[in-house]
């Protein structure tokens, strides 16, 4: 029997997104279901998702009520501190680095401070029962994947059956270890915003940085069908026709940044993507006696991309008022506004109630208008 993986990217706020997608999925699948995905990957933003559904024992419908309760309840200040003490602190932190060296001489460098949203998910997440999933039979896998700052590999952690053996390939491994929030927030640390988390002996960013291959982790765990929801338009034929508008001005802080954030967050995965696709059509035509003869351990993949319809940066240029002021302020001092052409930058920092509803909501209706497909993918 075939099994589901569910891919969840990186994306800060734009993972509200995956959220949408998840609860229309729920009005597909019959209320019964206890788990569909055997197998969840999460990174960055996507981890929370990812452990918020394998942490959960209830059914799936349940699972997902409870996951867009904790996006309902998310503003900016529940992920970082926003008062002008707290944002300016973070300035100053990276102004006195540079007499000791580029390095703080206590905690990460970091512009923002995102303790509230540890403290947020420490009350939501219980990691204890993962151990509970996977005895039970209803979670085979789950991992988080971060980046290791001082080897530059990217690392799944992941948490399982005994079945699934840690691999390594290039700058990528697979770590079997006892999931808990330091993963969760190595994998959620955004590389010169938030602090770098220190596990062990190394300090870990981001996992959507240096990861090569984000789909690869679940290959590895077992999985032979995906289910993937991403967090950019530029799947959207539409997207590509569009002319761009010109500029009268030179790149902004936060368009540089922006696109930075775009090249780690969406890059990899729609490159791992294409790349899964293009080997599926080289395989259909490849008998498998040829296959089987040459001793060549490949196998098709099936796969199932949602993706935004909107592009979700112009979402984000028009709920830039509903930010907190100190914030505000700083988007506006760097160009992170629609006019500026930052408004990408303000996407994955704004965690506030009118932007991620309107990402479920917009979620919610691409999954629907795509149900015959995830009828067919569920086979439902």
């Amino acid at each position: 029997m075939a099994t589901n993986a569910l891919i969840l990217s990186g994306g800060g706020a734009r993972a509200a997104y995956q959220v949408g997608v998840l609860t229309a999925l729920n009005e597909v699948l019959p209320s019964s279901t206890h788990n569909p995905f055997p197998i969840i990957c999460g990174t960055s933003a996507g981890a929370i998702n990812a452990l918020a559904l394998a942490t959960h024992t209830g059914h799936y419908y349940e699972a997902v009520a409870d996951l867009q309760n904790i996006w309902r309840e998310l503003t900016t200040a529940r992920v970082y501190k926003t008062g002008w003490t707290d944002v300016l602190a973070g300035g100053f932190r990276l102004i006195r680095s540079l007499f000791h060296e580029g390095v703080a001489s206590r905690n990460s460098i970091a512009l923002l401070d995102n303790q509230p949203l540890r403290e947020f998910l420490y009350r939501r997440i219980n990691f204890a029962r993962l151990d509970e999933g996977v005895n039970n039979g209803d979670l085979k896998a789950v991992c988080v994947t971060a980046m290791n700052y001082s080897t530059g590999e990217s690392v799944s952690f992941y948490q399982g059956h005994s079945s699934v053996q840690p691999w390594r390939r290039y700058r990528r491994i697979g770590v079997p270890t006892k999931l808990d929030f330091t993963h969760l927030m190595a994998s959620a640390a955004i590389p010169g915003l938030f602090p770098a988390v220190k596990i062990k002996t190394d300090h870990y960013g981001d996992g959507a940085l240096r990861q090569l291959a984000p789909l690869s982790p679940a290959l590895h765990m077992g999985a032979d069908r995906l289910f993937v929801i991403g967090v950019s338009a530029n799947r959207n034929p539409v997207m590509w026709t569009k002319a761009s508008i010109p500029q009268r001005h030179s790149p902004s802080i936060a368009q540089v940044f922006g696109h930075l954030f775009s090249s780690a967050f969406i890059d990899g995965l729609e490159g791992d993507l294409e790349h899964i696709e293009r080997i599926n059509e080289l395989l259909r035509v490849i008998p498998d006696s040829t296959l089987q003869a040459e001793n060549i351990a490949l196998r098709p993949i099936d796969t199932l991309i949602i993706s935004p319809s909107k592009a979700l940066n112009k979402i984000a240029g028009r709920k830039v008022r509903y930010m907190p002021r100190s914030v505000r302020f700083f988007l506006r001092a760097t160009g992170g506004t629609a006019k500026m052409g930052g408004a990408t930058t303000a996407s994955y920092l704004m965690f506030e109630p009118p932007f991620i509803n309107e990402l479920i909501e917009l979620g919610y209706q691409d999954a629907m208008w795509e149900r015959g497909k995830l009828q067919d993918f569920f086979q439902v």
